[in-house]
């Protein structure tokens, strides 16, 4: 009947709701009377798959070599200017400068040699000439220039000159002329694993000296060590989260206990895994260190499912055939279930498309759509079968672990008590009229009997209040401090040597910039006295070498007028740059001959800013300030450094993915906010997920986490976990129909407290062995991860508990509707008793 009242419209967007639902609940219904009908087909298929794809994943498993095209932007400025400086100052011509590393990384090996506290590293040349006599002793390691500055320098009081009195470290590189060739790139590669081995043995040899080596290949070995670091404690985790899901689905009942459902149920989540990367490996993907935390992503998700499957099952009516309770079990489950792994698939698969501006966060998005496909697949084929048989062996009264009869009551009063104790199947409980005997689970019970009464108090409700106000209060800040996270240091094992390499370097050779590349590439009036007056401007606060300024300075002291064109440039060629100490400037400078005239068509010039102790920030401030300065000046340049490619617009290219993702949710909420369920369901679902995303970004901001790529991918995680663990408990509560809102969110916490509480706490469990991997990439996801997996248990039974009992939805139309329906019944029992007096009738 239609309510008083209500609009035409309204009424047919909710029995197009109900419509929906129902078809949704009858399919999955339909879906599990399938599986249940066919229990070896849907256990045999997916087991013939993980071992098809998992052997294959061990034959193609290949790392990626490249880093730089897994970490630095894909699409960056930064390499269309490394692309412009090379093709007009080729790297074989730079010959033997300092500055031939401007525009490749190359290869390259690199030793700070620091003094003990104290000690002055200018007064221990000895060792110093014996460690770079060492290196120039090594095998092919000849054609190799030589760089050096100092650290920790102190300078002469009041010296105009600016002496150096003393220093703490210095530091020493050998590039390596490779040119781009295959044979003399693998000559460089073996020397700079010489290089590294003999900076250990030196080390030894010099006790009075402290050596921090680097070398080109350094930073990729580093990088990959996190995945052999992370192998045994991935492990660890696994046999931690399999504990906790047996622990956690046993009970006291040795009937109705099912330990290896949660068993089983991890490991269906696991052989999805293995599947999917055997799909990642022959579509010839690589593997790289980021994906480690694709098992975590996965388990998080198909744990979910497996114990909501559970919860399922143990709510339907124990009088009903197995195959009917498992089609009721996935008609309750597999619809929100489906809707969030929907969720994950749009998530993860817009932080793949080419809006993606990280290739590795493209590739792990990539791989977690195919698992999160096969991990729905697995869930309701391989461990619904499981449910099968294991419904089966509970309706014929088989022992849950043992596999055996259990005997009869009468059989068990005669037994020893530990007999009674290991066999019973509650049959005490059932005698005194237990309706529903999983009740007596020991999660269910504890929410049940004392969580629910005691977060539903009065006087608990203004603690929560404050405590969420402290929370968004908290969030708020750390939104205000996001830093990027373009430091490739963030990506490394703790331990290795490129981390304590740049530790070193960060505190003592971070008062000024790498050398930065500044290429004129358009024929310029170098003679003209406005742009020389523009050319300095562009220069001012950086400490420059310059050809410029030398040839400049050469014409003042040989009293040289050089005003026009011609006498600029014949003077420039005849006479300064054949001057030894000038002519390492020949490489700086590009002539063209037209006819008899020569022209300066190309030159290139260094500079080097000073900065304080966060070095890349400014750097990064600096590489902002003077591109837009290139389009505006009439003087068109570019300036490079190779540590541009991977700062290059790094923090918006790590927020898209994010915003994409988060967009993405939004929309498809919104989209369905009249036809799924209940139109305030996603209306708190929404605001929900965004408390919760914002928090985990602040808070990890309070912690000291980077927005690099890891971090990204765990943001984009936490909108798909708050929606897996919220959905069901707010559409249950804005379907429930008890009188109260009270009533309400008591009867949703029973029904999915349990698996929200297994899932959260086995999935937290099993981040713990993260700690003890040395490595700053496991650092980020145990933190992120972490603030994940917390928040998400903060909302669900705190917050979320207290604030749905004052506000929307209201229950009142509920309670009218029962009321009119007792009223209506009694009116009928009285009407009974007044025409047949004689007879009571029973209510």
């Amino acid at each position: 009947m239609r309510r008083p009242g209500a609009p035409a419209s309204w009424i047919w967007w909710r029995m197009l709701r109900q419509v929906l639902r129902r078809g949704l609940q009858s399919f999955c219904h339909r879906l599990g009377l399938c599986v249940s009908r066919h229990p070896v087909f849907f256990l045999t298929v997916p087991a013939v798959l993980t071992i098809t794809f998992g052997l294959s994943a061990l034959n193609r498993f290949q790392p990626e070599g490249d880093l730089e095209r897994l970490v630095a932007p894909s699409h960056s400025l930064a390499k269309i200017e490394r692309s412009l400086a090379g093709s007009l100052f080729p790297l074989d011509q730079s010959k033997s400068q300092l500055y031939s590393d401007l525009h490749t990384p190359g290869r390259y090996g690199r030793v700070i040699l620091l003094s003990p506290p104290g000690d002055n590293i200018l007064l221990q040349a000895e060792g110093i000439l014996q460690t770079h006599r060492a290196v120039l002793e090594m095998k092919d390691g000849r054609n190799s220039f030589i760089g050096h500055q100092l650290g920790g320098v102190v300078e002469v009081p009041n010296s105009r000159d600016q002496r150096v009195k003393s220093a703490r470290a210095i530091q020493i590189t050998y590039y390596l002329q490779t040119y781009g060739s295959a044979t003399q790139d693998l000559i460089g590669e073996k020397w700079e694993n010489e290089f590294c081995k003999l900076m250990k043995k030196l080390q030894e040899e010099h006790q009075d000296l402290q050596l921090y080596s680097l070398a080109s290949f350094s930073l990729w070995r580093d990088f990959h060590k996190t995945s052999i670091l992370a192998r045994s404690k991935v492990l660890v985790s696994l046999v931690l989260i399999l504990t906790t899901a047996t622990l956690s689905s046993s009970m006291k009942d040795c009937l109705r206990s099912k330990p290896f459902l949660g068993l089983l149920g991890v490991l269906t989540v696991c052989i999805s895994i293995a599947t999917a990367a055997g799909i990642f490996f022959i579509t010839d993907g690589k593997y790289n260190s980021t994906l480690l935390g694709i098992p975590f992503f996965a388990m998080g998700h198909g744990t979910k499912g497996v114990f909501e499957l559970l919860s399922g099952w143990r709510r339907t009516r124990e009088n009903l055939p197995f195959k009917d309770r498992v089609a009721d079990a996935y008609s309750d489950v597999m619809v929100t279930y489906t809707m969030t792994s929907s969720l994950y698939f749009i998530t993860f698969g817009m932080g793949a498309s080419p809006f993606t501006n990280i290739e590795a966060v493209k590739v792990f998005c990539q791989n977690m759509c195919v698992s999160i496909l096969l991990n729905y697949f697995y869930i309701f084929s391989f461990f619904g079968s499981c449910l099968v048989f294991a419904g089966q062996l509970e309706q014929n009264r088989y022992h849950s672990i043992f596999c055996c009869k259990i005997p009869s009551a009468e059989y068990l009063d005669r037994k020893p008590v530990w007999f009674q104790t290991v066999m019973s199947d509650g049959h005490q409980q059932t005698s005194h009229h237990e309706t529903n005997p999983y009740q007596h689970h020991f999660i269910q019970h504890f929410l049940r009997e004392h969580y629910n009464e005691w977060i539903t108090n009065i006087y608990v409700k203004p603690f929560v209040v404050i405590l969420y106000l402290i929370y968004a209060s908290f969030s708020f800040m750390g939104c205000l401090q996001i830093s990027d996270g373009a430091n490739i240091i963030n990506l490394l094992a703790s331990d290795s040597p490129s981390v304590s390499y740049a530790m070193v370097q960060q505190k003592y050779f971070s008062n000024y910039s790498p050398v930065i590349g500044f290429y004129i590439y358009e024929p310029l009036e170098y003679w003209n006295n406005s742009v020389q007056e523009d050319l300095r401007r562009l220069c001012s606060g950086f400490t420059a070498v310059s050809w410029m300024e030398q040839y400049y300075q050469f014409l003042k002291v040989s009293n040289i007028s050089a005003n026009n064109k011609s006498d600029f440039i014949s003077v420039l060629q005849s006479s300064f740059l054949k001057k030894p100490e000038f002519q390492h400037f020949r490489n700086d400078i590009i002539f063209s001959k037209a006819g008899d005239e020569n022209n300066i068509i190309a030159s290139r010039l260094y500079l080097v800013a000073r900065t304080s102790r966060d070095k890349q920030k400014e750097v990064i401030e600096v590489l902002e300030k003077l591109r837009p300065l290139s389009l505006s000046k009439s003087i068109r340049f570019i300036v490079f450094n190779p540590s541009f490619v991977f700062m290059d617009h790094y923090g918006l290219s790590v927020t898209v993915p994010v915003l994409i993702a988060g967009s993405g949710v939004l929309l498809v909420l919104v989209l369905t906010f009249f036809l799924v369920i209940h139109p305030l369901g996603n209306f708190w679902l929404i605001l929900s997920v965004t408390s919760i995303e914002l928090g985990v970004l602040g808070l990890m901001t309070l912690w000291n986490i980077d927005m690099d790529c890891i971090s990204i991918l765990c943001l984009i995680y936490t909108l798909n976990f708050a929606i897996d663990h919220c959905a069901p408990l707010l559409y249950t509560f804005v379907l429930a129909t008890e009188h109260t809102r009270t009533q309400c969110i008591k009867s949703s916490l029973q029904e999915h407290g349990t698996a929200i509480l297994q899932n959260v706490t086995s999935f937290l469990i099993g981040l713990v062995p993260l700690l003890f991997v040395p490595s700053n990439l496991t650092f980020t996801l145990f933190k992120c991860l972490l603030l994940t997996g917390g928040c998400t248990l903060l909302h669900c039974f705190v917050i979320l508990p207290v604030f749905l009992t004052f506000f929307p939805p209201s229950k009142k139309h509920h309670k009218k509707k029962k009321r009119a329906k007792r009223k209506e019944r009694e009116e009928i029992e009285c009407i009974e008793i007044q025409e047949n007096p004689d007879h009571v009738t029973t209510v």
